[in-house]
């Protein structure tokens, strides 16, 4: 009697042993793919491209202006990564200095961090 119940004293420490281990595995991999993610899931992540992908190459100034609105407003809701804009225009503010006659070359940049949503947007004036 004495050695089945160190048996069961023995059989119930490897369960418990193997219980802690599947825990901290999954606590582990929870941990991992908060990091990992940006807290967007791939539909997100393509909605929110999808809003500047109709920006990209060569555009007219009003365009430009309508893009950078369209970032001011993107950026202004805390559920939406930040996109930043950069020009070889001068500006004093956000839409200044953008010619609506003219045309403007666009260009984004997408994260390299995993998710790959839009992280930059850079527009130069075509000659």
């Amino acid at each position: 009697m004495e050695n089945a119940s160190k048996a069961l004293i023995i059989a119930g420490a490897i369960l418990l042993a193997i219980l802690l281990i599947s825990l901290g595995i999954l606590i582990f991999n929870q941990a991992q793919d908060t990091v990992n993610n940006s807290g967007m899931s791939q539909a997100e992540i393509t909605a929110f491209n999808n809003k500047f992908l109709k920006y990209e190459g060569t555009q007219k100034g009003s365009v430009v202006k309508s893009l950078i609105n369209e970032v001011l407003a993107s950026n202004a809701d805390e559920n939406n990564p930040d996109v930043k804009v950069n020009s070889s225009v001068p500006t004093t503010t956000a839409t200044s200095g953008i010619d609506t006659k003219k045309s403007y070359t666009v260009k984004l940049e997408y994260s390299t961090a995993g998710d790959g949503h839009v992280v930059n947007i850079t527009y130069t004036a075509n000659p």
